[in-house]
């Protein structure tokens, strides 16, 4: 296949350790789940070729540590980020009370030219946990808090079934394009986007 331009979008991923960054990254881009935990180090990132409204893209997913002794290593990785993916686990209130700050950790070490219009996505993460019953943050709680936010796409997700990471990162594309950068980067081709099986259980992306 010969090679084309793509433009790059940069995605950052936030969240607590242990609320599935990596594991939703890898399940997007690898449709792979290992129930084996091993914490990211500084940071890391997968890419994935997309087709968004008949363009293609190039989006480089960072995946960036979640222990507060590795979060400065992170403030480089900020930078040029065109949309911030934050993470929290369904079944842990201390990681979404936690949203606060890692929302306001990035806008600072970013740096975004328009703060309040960087798009931000939620994702409420291993809703698959003991059928649900393990649940400790409520999805009107988190629609609740994006709205407040000036009305964050909110999605509640599994990265071990797959459950909404497919439409999860098509707004997050969607989104990306918003703060999109002129000029376009030279991407060789790598891989052809396999589309996955629609969600379940999302609240759109606007």
């Amino acid at each position: 296949m010969a090679s084309r331009r793509r433009t790059l979008l940069k995605v950052i991923i936030l969240g607590d350790s242990g609320v599935g960054k990596t594991s939703l990254m890898n399940q997007y881009v690898n449709k792979k789940f290992s129930n084996q935990y091993k914490a990211t180090i500084g940071a890391d990132f997968l890419t994935k070729e997309v087709q968004f409204e008949d363009r293609l893209f190039t989006l480089q997913i960072w995946d960036t540590a979640g222990q507060e002794r590795f979060q400065s290593l992170g403030v480089a990785f900020y930078r040029g980020a065109d949309c911030c993916v934050l993470v929290y686990d369904v079944n842990s209130m201390k990681s979404f009370d936690n949203l606060n700050n890692w929302r306001e950790e990035f806008l600072i070490q970013a740096s975004p030219s328009d703060p309040d219009n960087f798009p931000f996505v939620l994702l409420g993460n291993k809703v698959d946990v003991d059928g649900g019953n393990s649940r400790v943050v409520s999805e009107k709680k988190a629609k609740a808090w994006c709205a407040s936010k000036g009305n964050i796409p909110y999605f509640e997700t599994s990265a071990k079934d797959g459950t909404n990471v497919e439409d999860a990162f098509q707004c997050i594309v969607k989104n990306a394009l918003k703060n999109e950068p002129e000029e376009e980067l030279y991407v060789p081709d790598t891989v052809d986007v396999v589309g996955g099986n629609r969600a379940q259980r999302s609240s759109g992306c606007c």
